[in-house]
């Protein structure tokens, strides 16, 4: 590896070890719900002083009911996904295109139909992920 190769390589670590350090995962598992859109998992505190990484558009943050209607306790499995692009297992429950994080294998709810009058009268587009989505 030539000097400039290694230098590269020395900048690229820091930006590398700063997306790692900003990955949401849940405080405790007592708790823990999946965001119905997107499959992350966090408690219900933390979706309420957060929201949802990956859908801002849901809302989530200081409001218990969006949190609520956005996020089911109701998920199996879990995989922690640190480099989503490159991680053949964030390929396979699709979210390579997400933040890192805790996700669910699979989601199992909808949003609720006021939400999604919502989000569609604001013109985003969405899909809640599939229940086999693995």
């Amino acid at each position: 590896m030539s000097d400039e190769e290694d230098e590269r390589y020395d900048d690229e670590v820091p930006q590398q070890v700063a997306d790692l350090a900003s990955a949401s995962v849940p405080l405790n598992l007592k708790t823990v719900r999946a965001c119905k859109r997107c499959g992350l998992l966090k408690t219900q505190g933390q979706f309420y002083d957060e929201g949802c990484e990956n859908c801002p558009f849901l809302e989530m943050t200081d409001n218990v009911e969006r949190v609520n209607s956005c996020t089911t306790a109701f998920f199996e499995g879990t995989a922690a996904v640190m480099d989503p692009g490159e991680s053949w297992a964030a390929k396979w429950i699709r979210v390579d295109n997400y933040l890192p994080g805790v996700y669910a294998i699979t989601v199992t709810g909808q949003l609720d139909r006021d939400v999604e009058e919502d989000l569609e009268n604001r013109g985003i587009r969405w899909r809640c992920r599939p229940a086999n989505s693995a």
